[in-house]
């Protein structure tokens, strides 16, 4: 079966997830680029950006017409993490050595951001499959706390092209004391700021195919109406752990390979 239709194919599932449960598009589209579309790692990064940040953008869209996008958190949050997104793509990493010695080891560049990502998956996967019980409160928003995990997820979002939708949610419930939805629909605004504006940093490389990369973010974005769609028959709960799961094999697949093979 040809690899670019079973690609294009997976697809769809990034739309999803982002849809269902506000998260976790990232976490399937570099892995689907780099080894089913045989994309280089650190341009998958960069093209994980635009397709989860294209999406994104479109499902925040949806939740700002239900009311469900707070846009003092977007900008509270947002601003600090897309500054963040936008240093790391084009100053930190350019600067970072294709072959890393680390003792008698020596590392590809390619190889430490997947296995980099696949640590992300883990700590995403676990989050999912055994998720801490998350208390509101009717006090102030803890801004210098939203400022700071803004600036971090940006950090982490920059260098693996991963948007943190899985950081993002529980930081907004608890320092923010905001409700799931409203924190599922500010979430996919301000991954789509940060990942669109992130990925400014990579849009004049000449090795950017962008037929492929807006074939993937146009099936990507059907998805996401099929994910918001299927939220009014899937359990929440049940949906994130068996998710998470599925996130967590992906995690050890990459590592195990990247690392062994």
């Amino acid at each position: 079966m040809d690899t670019a239709f079973v690609g294009y194919a997976l697809a769809l599932l990034v739309g999803i997830s982002l849809g269902l449960i506000g998260s976790g598009g990232s976490i399937l589209t570099v892995p689907i680029l780099v080894y089913i579309l045989k994309i280089e790692p650190f341009l998958a990064t960069a093209y994980s950006l635009f397709i989860v940040g294209s999406t994104a953008l479109v499902g925040g869209v949806q939740n700002a017409i239900n009311r469900k996008v707070n846009y003092k958190l977007v900008l509270l949050f947002g601003i600090p993490s897309l500054l963040a997104v936008y240093v790391m793509r084009a100053y930190v990493l350019p600067l970072v050595p294709d072959t890393i010695a680390i003792g008698s080891l020596n590392l590809s560049k390619n190889v430490i951001l997947m296995v980099l990502f696949a640590l992300v998956m883990f700590a995403s996967a676990m989050k999912m499959i055994r998720p801490k019980a998350i208390t509101q409160t009717q006090s102030q928003p803890q801004q210098t706390q939203l400022i700071l995990q803004g600036v971090l997820i940006g950090v982490v979002a920059g260098t693996v092209g991963a948007g943190g939708g899985f950081l993002i949610i529980p930081a907004l419930i608890l320092f923010a004391h905001v409700s799931m939805k409203e924190a599922v629909g500010t979430s996919l605004f301000i991954i789509a700021i940060q990942s669109l504006f992130g990925f400014l940093g990579d849009v004049s490389n000449p090795l950017l195919d962008w037929n492929l990369l807006l074939t993937f973010s146009a099936i990507s974005i059907v998805g996401i109406f099929l994910g918001i769609f299927l939220t009014r028959y899937i359990p929440d709960h049940n949906l994130k752990k068996g998710f998470g799961y599925f996130v967590l094999l992906m995690a050890l697949y990459i590592f195990s390979k990247e690392v062994f093979f």
